[in-house]
């Protein structure tokens, strides 16, 4: 496994200081979140996007994905869904991520597989992959499955295993892995209190099964990223993520095929 670590966790801070935190805790990678607050958006030039790739890889990082906010399933015409997600994947090109993370956003898997279809041409030749998170309308390993077998694009296309909410659904870490099979791409790790409250807390010292998801991973031989995903951005009063990212590098460790 390989530890990168979210902007999501640094809110205010800037690209240099997000590099400095990940570059000093043992990080592998970044996984940036596509916000104008983060200075990192489609909207960035040429010159912008080489700077921003050229000081994450002089600090020997890379970056592990880009966390888009297309929602893949969102009700609606689908050309605008498929424009903005051309546009983050053209943005991942030039910085040489190797995927886009997307949200379901809806809960129908033939709207999203119809997408996920429509820009597969695109990021095949850009050798990139649009990541499914388990979120919101399809928060479960299993829906999120259904829809990625339904679009039949294995080569472009995989799933982001959030720890918390497939379990906070009632899917536990057995199923959850089990439904994902060889669609498993990407992993986000974080704990929280409880499933009812998920305020962000230390690893190992909430609720989320951590200790089960890892033996499950180092088992199935996972050798992908693993990223902290810190809501700091969402819960301003937890700790700084600096603080986090230890347990985070541990986990890791002990879990590591």
């Amino acid at each position: 496994m390989k530890l990168a670590v979210s902007t999501l966790g640094m809110p205010g801070e800037g690209l240099d200081r997000a590099i400095e935190i990940a570059a000093g805790h043992g990080c592998q990678g970044l996984e940036l979140r596509l916000h104008p607050d983060t200075g990192v958006h489609g909207g960035l030039g040429p010159a912008e996007r080489t700077s921003v790739r050229e000081r994450v890889e002089r600090a020997g990082l890379e970056i592990a994905a880009l966390a888009g906010y297309v929602g893949i399933c969102e009700p609606g015409p689908d050309e605008p869904v498929i424009e903005a997600l051309h546009t983050d994947l053209r943005l991942a090109a030039d910085l040489g991520a190797p995927g886009v993370r997307v949200f379901p956003r809806g809960d129908d898997p033939s709207v999203g597989a119809r997408r996920l279809k429509a820009v597969s041409g695109t990021a095949a030749g850009l050798g990139l992959r649009v990541l499914v998170e388990t979120h919101d309308s399809m928060a479960t390993c299993a829906a999120v499955a259904g829809l990625l077998t339904e679009a039949g694009r294995p080569e472009t296309t995989g799933a982001i295993w959030d720890l918390l909410h497939p379990w906070r659904h009632g899917e536990c870490p057995e199923r959850s892995l089990a439904a994902l099979g060889p669609h498993l791409s990407y992993v986000q790790v974080k704990d929280a209190v409880s499933a009812q409250d998920t305020t962000p807390v230390p690893m190992g010292t909430g609720s989320v099964p951590l200790e089960e998801a890892g033996e499950l991973l180092r088992a199935a031989g996972y050798d992908g990223w693993v990223s902290l995903e810190w809501e700091r951005t969402w819960y301003p009063q937890v700790a700084p993520v600096e603080e986090i990212l230890p347990g985070a590098a541990d986990w890791v460790r002990r879990f590591a095929a």
